[in-house]
């Protein structure tokens, strides 16, 4: 399968057949280019404008946005109640933990994950074999915390998103601040991540860093 960043928490996942599935699609005021892309399927973790922007999607696509299990175009998909803080949404509201599974891979998406995992939460994610992590801070887990999250669900493959690079004005954490706390990471000079179940099952973990376009 592939996986190809668009910058923020908005990636394309496209499986070997062709299904192609959005996540999180932006609006202009984010910083990063408006994506031109067609999916089958858009998730949207919660209802913020740098999140939310289905129709910057080209298509027909189906829209995921409320917890549940979905079965769609041969691609399973869960979704998960959490919040975008660490006060039980009081600060910033609900949001919604994706997990997919495609090509005999599980990939998580857990959008402006803002807290921990409960037991519970762990429990209803399962195995994770690719982890897209926020790392950024001020509105979603911190450095320190995108590592604690990522020591709960123990992934093969971590690609940060959620950060801060040129194109945006957010005031969050550069990529590098999460990097120094897990020891460094590989940084692609693309922003597409080919991988496969069989890359999967070779020792250690893999940190990589997508480049927008």
């Amino acid at each position: 399968m592939k996986i190809r960043w668009f910058g923020h928490a908005c990636f394309l996942l496209e499986s070997q057949i062709g299904t192609k599935i959005v996540t999180d699609p932006f609006d202009g005021s984010v910083g990063y280019k408006i994506p031109k892309v067609e999916a089958d399927v858009v998730t949207v973790s919660h209802d913020h404008y740098d999140h939310n922007y289905v129709e910057a999607v080209q298509g027909d696509p189906t829209i995921i946005k409320a917890p549940g299990e979905y079965n769609t175009c041969g691609v399973s998909i869960k979704g998960i109640s959490s919040y975008h803080d660490e006060a039980k949404g009081a600060k910033r509201g609900p949001n919604i933990i994706f997990v997919f599974e495609m090509d005999g891979i599980r990939i998580c998406h857990v959008g402006d994950l803002g807290h921990l995992l409960t037991k519970h939460q762990e429990e209803e994610i399962g195995k994770v074999d690719v982890l897209l992590l926020p790392v950024g801070g001020t509105f979603t887990l911190d450095a320190e915390g995108a590592v604690a999250v990522l020591e709960q669900l123990m992934p093969k493959v971590v690609i940060p998103m959620h950060f801060k690079t040129p194109a945006v004005s957010m005031p969050i954490d550069p990529v590098e601040k999460f990097l120094e706390k897990v020891g460094g990471g590989e940084f692609l000079e693309s922003n597409t991540l080919e991988i496969t179940a069989e890359d999967l099952k070779q020792e250690g973990r893999r940190i990589v860093v997508l480049k927008y376009e």
